[in-house]
């Protein structure tokens, strides 16, 4: 018999622990929650002051059985669900189905799963937090009022399968209003003047700026020819250089929300895998002779702060590597973002000596490039700061100034090891200036005036909407990757080129939301909510009160939208084609996974045809039908003949409708980190890549 029972909640830290723990502890996993509201029906009595009913969750009755066996012949347990507002619940709603008292010390927490901070966090055991459970509750019983009355009234007014949330419904908005921004942009004219000059033998770049007496915005070629005009030979003076010295620092450890945003960036990895193989290496790999460990902290925080253990590991580490010139203070402390709870530390490395290099055995392609990423983005965190020296000089001509800017890194600090990415394609790269000196005369190569009109705001990525969502307070570090997922799900998004567009049944669910539950899908409103979650969580404000401020008013809002909501009727679109099976009409449908044709004599004929779109090349391999644009199961674009199956051909690659000039053989637009190069399938022929 075990004096002591610890309940986590996933199997894979159960062995961990254990083995951590000792002889006298038994670990056990209750896997997630043992205890939830009811699928099946509300489960929240509104006339009775919004009282839950939870009840065990299907499935979980034999895991529940057996923890309460384990919890009989136990002198003493300990409740070890994950460090947050989610664990928390798990490790109440336990307590209440093993009669485990919540005042007692029952409840214990760790941000990483390693020895000593296992066994240091057995010695602190604390009550149950019931502020901390009590936020869950409200966020819980909140999501499930809107969920279960809104969604029911769109099956009967749209049709069946749809769903209403909070985050959801604004995180809908935000790339709905994209979307009409996009629409509605008006494009507008301006110049550039860019020129080519050279001192001595070195050439450099500068871009027209204005006259002696101002900066000066070109909106018409007109413009650009009268600036022309005023030029006079080839010579242009120096007539300011300015020279300063600038420092940049380093990007905090990450957070939840700036780990997904740079694995989308760097890994090309959605939300969903980033947490998926977060948890992983959270909850421990076995890594040989130290058996098996947690890789990193705790993945689910807000927070950038860092234990002063880890600091001195990593001072430690950059001193010993990179010598003391790349290391800081170990005080220094990473600025708190306001909208942050702080509950835990940043996700970083459980040790630093553990590098990337020394787990290539032991981790899964994947595994190693993420915790590679986490590792990385801690150390460089932890880092000096990069010093650049930026020079600006001012070249006169006449009245006509032109500006070239230049920087050079003089002391590469944190940069050596890592530099954050970034949302735009181009990327930042440091000009080289030859030495410049006022009252230097240079001599101008080439003057290239070049048109441009303004581009509309770009579509959301994942990383995009994300950063948004959490720069708006909307939603928390857990919601973010089932938000994203669940507005694919329901078809009211697609992803195109890695941004989302919103589908004809998105649009319309957003419609009916927005016309009669204003509130649910207001930005303002919804992050409110979340400001009020973090006062339940802090004890100033009590969780009935908070869903009874919001029910009175989203009650009425119902009852108004069941009477003045109309049906909505999504008509079918005619294909232009004929069912190849009996002759009648084909028309394009909406189904879950986007549109699609189907004949439109169902259910007597149940013909359906994926929607193909021709890219105007002919397959190279048969040299009779088309390539055609299709999805895999996972929805990653791929190119095909439509011949299919009577040709085989494929290609990850778009073919373009021009052969390779060197072989003859078919090119291909090819993604790359600098953008879309073209090139051969056949030989090395390469052409310089374009944005």
């Amino acid at each position: 018999m075990s004096d002591y029972l610890v309940i986590v909640e996933s199997p894979a830290k159960a062995k961990t622990i254990e083995r951590y723990l000792g002889k006298k502890y038994k670990v056990k996993a209750s896997i997630g929650h043992v205890r939830d509201l009811p699928r099946s029906q509300m489960g929240i009595d509104t006339e009775n002051n919004y009282e839950p009913r939870y009840i065990t969750i299907r499935g979980k009755g034999p895991v529940l059985q057996d923890l309460k066996s384990a919890a009989k012949k136990a002198k003493k347990i300990y409740l070890a669900a994950d460090p947050d507002r989610e664990g928390e619940a798990i490790a109440w709603h336990l307590a209440q189905a093993l009669n485990i008292d919540i005042e007692s010390d029952c409840r214990v927490v760790f941000n990483e799963i390693t020895k000593d901070a296992i066994k240091e966090s057995f010695k602190h055991p604390r009550p149950i937090d019931i502020d901390l459970v009590d936020a869950q509750q409200a966020r819980r019983i909140l999501d499930r009022l809107v969920g279960y009355n809104i969604s029911p009234l769109l099956w009967k007014k749209v049709k069946k399968g749809l769903s209403a949330g909070r985050v959801q419904s604004v995180a809908l908005r935000l790339i709905i209003d994209r979307e009409n921004e996009i629409k509605n942009f008006q494009p507008e004219e301006y110049w550039t003047i860019e020129g080519n000059f050279q001192k001595g033998k070195k050439p450099f770049d500068a871009l027209f700026y204005g006259n002696t007496k101002e900066k000066i915005k070109l909106k018409n070629k007109e413009e650009v020819e009268a600036i022309l005009a005023k030029l006079n030979g080839e010579d242009f003076e120096i007539i300011k250089v300015v020279k300063r010295e600038r420092k940049r620092n380093p990007s905090p450890a990450f957070t939840t929300s700036s780990l997904q945003q740079e694995a989308a960036r760097k890994l090309n990895f959605r939300a969903r895998k980033t947490m998926m193989l977060a948890q992983q290496l959270y909850e421990g790999i076995d890594v040989g002779k130290e058996g098996t460990v947690g890789l990193i902290t705790y993945m689910r925080t807000d927070s950038t702060r860092i234990s002063e253990t880890a600091k001195k590991e990593a001072f430690q580490y950059i001193d010993q590597t990179y010598g003391n010139e790349y290391t800081t203070p170990i005080n220094q402390q990473a600025k708190k973002s306001e909208k942050a709870q702080d509950a835990h530390e940043a996700i970083r490395p459980t040790s630093t000596m553990r590098h990337p290099d020394q787990l290539k055995t032991v981790l899964s392609r994947d595994q190693l490039r993420l915790y590679r990423l986490i590792w990385d983005r801690f150390v460089a965190s932890q880092m000096a700061p990069a010093i650049l020296d930026t020079v600006t000089a001012d070249l006169q001509n006449g009245d006509v100034i032109f500006r070239a800017s230049g920087s050079n890194v003089k002391f590469p600090g944190f940069m050596k090891l890592y530099i954050e990415g970034s949302d735009d394609q181009k990327e930042e790269k440091d000009k080289l200036l030859p030495p410049l000196e006022k009252g230097d005369v240079v001599k101008s190569l080439e003057i290239n005036p070049k048109q441009h009109f303004t581009q509309p705001p770009p579509r959301f990525s994942e990383a995009r909407l994300v950063k948004t969502l959490e720069e708006l307070g909307i939603g928390r570090p857990s919601t973010y990757a089932p938000t994203l997922d669940t507005i694919q799900k329901r078809g009211y998004v697609t992803l195109e080129a890695k941004r989302f567009v919103p589908t004809e049944l998105g649009e319309i669910v957003h419609s009916l939301v927005l016309e009669f539950f204003p509130d649910i899908i207001n930005i303002e409103f919804t992050a409110q909510m979340e400001k009020d979650l973090d006062n339940i969580e802090d004890g100033d404000v009590k969780w009935k009160k908070i869903i009874d401020d919001f029910f009175r008013k989203f009650e009425k809002d119902l009852q108004h939208a069941e009477i003045a909501m109309e049906k909505v009727e999504i008509k079918d679109e005619p294909a232009g084609e004929d069912c190849e099976v009996c002759g009648s009409p084909m028309v394009f449908k909406l189904g879950r996974y986007g549109k699609f044709m189907a004949c439109s004599n169902f259910p007597d004929c149940r013909n359906t045809k994926a929607i193909v779109k021709e890219i105007g090349v002919k397959c190279p391999k048969c040299k009779e039908g088309e390539i055609v644009e299709r999805k895999s199961k996972t929805k990653r674009i791929f190119y095909g003949c439509n011949r299919y199956p009577d040709c085989d051909f494929v290609s990850w690659d778009k073919p373009i409708n021009r052969p390779c000039p060197k072989c003859n053989e078919l090119l291909v637009e090819k993604k790359i980190k600098k953008g879309i190069q073209v090139q051969c399938t056949n030989c090395d022929y390469k052409e310089q890549p374009t944005q």
